[in-house]
């Protein structure tokens, strides 16, 4: 089988990567070039940029695509109708944040987009993040038809080479050990998708020749914050200890989920079924997830090579995290 990847050297893309390789397939790299060019010295890459450098990949056939960085309607628009006599099936990764409404417990994939009243804007923002990748997903179904169109929406995706912080921080955090500051309450839910597994699932998606739309996230089992946390302190064999902070604690000290506090929001009002999305299609489909010690574990294997200076895009630093739970103690 015969893949083109769209990025393929950063996170998800380069795990694609590996996962296809793993199977003897043969893999292309359409990308500028900027991240990690030396990654994958076995694999052809096309030097362009998506916007301008379609034209290169001209005269050639692919099995598929696997479009892992469109954000913008505009341009995903133009791939896939530049590609559709290239390739048999256009795999576009796009999001869980596609979703209009959050408050319902157990969202499908059958379930309201966001929609935006400018079609063509660029810009992007959170407001526009989640329409702007339904539009992306209308673009390439539009252009393959819907036989032809696989789209995935992942939820946060967690494990080595994550370039967020939004769950390594957790794992590197509790290993550190002391008084942790841990967002709401031990019960609250969260989904998260080791990449592996959210790579293993894609590439047999499209070996199976399947089209349509699949939430994925995970795991298969109601995780909660709390279990992540103590199993991120056992495989650390730390000594940490967590003092939970109620969500009006929080809001009262401009703590912001997601950011500050990362892979939680509070399971309430308009967010209540964020961590809560039903995965029974990807399950049945063949999706599976290996034990959260394993991502753990891991992650921390591969933080331990960042370097020292690392500048965390999420979470708390230490004097922010300090004076918290001085606060908190005073409550």
């Amino acid at each position: 089988m015969k893949i083109l990847i769209l990025g393929g050297t950063r996170f998800l893309g380069r795990h694609l990567v590996e996962s296809a390789l793993a199977r003897g397939y043969e893999v292309t790299l359409f990308n500028r070039g900027k991240t990690n060019p030396s990654l994958f010295p076995q694999v052809k890459g096309i030097l362009g940029d998506r916007e301008r450098d379609l034209d290169r990949l001209s005269g050639r056939v692919w099995d598929a695509v696997i479009d892992t960085c469109g954000y913008v309607p505009r341009i995903v628009r133009m791939s896939a109708v530049k590609l559709k006599n290239a390739v048999y099936r256009y795999v576009f990764i796009s999001s869980l944040s596609v979703y209009a409404d959050f408050s319902k417990i157990g969202v499908e994939e059958n379930d309201p987009v966001g929609i935006m009243n400018d079609r063509d804007i660029d810009e992007n923002s959170p407001e526009t993040y989640g329409p702007r990748k339904a539009l992306c997903e209308q673009a390439v179904q539009e252009a393959l038809g819907e036989e032809r169109a696989l789209i995935v929406r992942p939820g946060l995706i967690v494990g080595p080479h994550d370039p967020t912080d939004r769950f390594t921080y957790w794992p590197v955090r509790v290993a550190r050990g002391g008084k942790v500051l841990a967002p709401d309450r031990p019960d609250a839910p969260i989904q998260i998708i080791d990449v592996r597994d959210l790579s293993e699932f894609i590439i047999k998606l499209v070996e199976e020749e399947i089209s349509g739309v699949f939430n994925a996230t995970g795991p298969d089992y109601k995780l909660s914050l709390g279990k992540m946390l103590e199993t991120c302190k056992q495989v650390s064999k730390s000594g940490a200890t967590f003092r939970w902070a109620p969500v009006e604690f929080l809001n009262q000290n401009n703590v912001a989920p997601w950011s500050d506090l990362p892979a939680w929001l509070p399971d309430s009002g308009e967010s209540a079924g964020f961590a809560q999305v039903n995965v029974s299609k990807a399950i049945h489909a063949g999706l599976k997830f290996r034990p959260l010690e394993d991502t753990v574990h891991d992650t921390l294997e591969w933080a331990s090579t960042l370097p020292a200076d690392h500048e965390w895009l999420a979470g708390l630093n230490q004097e922010r995290e300090d004076e918290l739970l001085r606060l908190l103690s005073e409550t």
